[in-house]
């Protein structure tokens, strides 16, 4: 599974659920019915970091063609707001409107309706997890620093750009004869340097 860069609810859910201890439900997480084969494909899913929709799911556990099974999709996901509600599975916020909803365990270790202790990964994979998180987050700010450095570079050359291109605007308007070619040039390129960084500072 490729990894992208995690969201802040993302990185926010994993560790959530990586340090919670067991979490009483209402419902039965039995081994081989639909809510302990989800919540165990789930977690599967988060132990590489990965927030898994209903296709994801269904495709790992039942293969593509249930996953091209819209009768079948309800289903699970009909299970999987049961869950949600039942506090075992958060569904976590959108990015697009048309995306498919993506869920997340709120915990590894359960207590079920039957006061069974179900406990859906191990200690090493838990371990693991943490691991690999730490590793994520790494890279990451080190990614998030480099981009800043590239901001920083980038708004300097386009306002140093900008001054002197407005400067050379000034300098044609005072002439006693303007030269209106260097007067539109030097002002639509400042124009342009503006918007440029502008844009640079957006992402900041």
């Amino acid at each position: 599974m490729s990894q992208r860069k995690l969201t802040l609810d993302e990185i926010k859910f994993l560790q959530e659920a990586l340090k919670a201890d067991f979490k009483i439900v209402n419902i039965r997480l039995r081994e081989g019915e639909y809510q302990h084969t989800l919540a165990k494909a789930i977690a599967s899913f988060q132990l590489e970091l990965y927030f898994p929709d209903v296709k994801d799911l269904v495709r790992r556990l039942y293969g593509e063609e249930k996953a091209n099974d819209v009768q079948f999709i309800r289903k699970i996901q009909t299970i999987l707001k049961k869950m949600e509600r039942s506090s075992i599975v958060k569904i976590l916020p959108k990015k697009r409107p048309w995306d498919l909803q993506r869920y997340a365990l709120s915990s590894f270790k359960f207590q079920d309706a039957d006061k069974n202790l179900v406990i859906l990964v191990t200690e090493q994979e838990t371990r693991d997890a943490k691991e690999l998180l730490e590793t994520v987050l790494t890279r990451q700010e080190a990614i998030t620093a480099k981009k800043m450095v590239d901001i920083k570079v980038q708004a300097f050359v386009f306002a140093l750009m900008a001054l002197m291109l407005y400067a050379a605007t000034l300098w044609a308007i005072i002439q006693p004869v303007i030269n209106p070619i260097i007067f539109v040039l030097a002002f639509s390129f400042a124009t342009l340097c503006s918007v440029m960084l502008g844009k640079v500072l957006a992402e900041t």
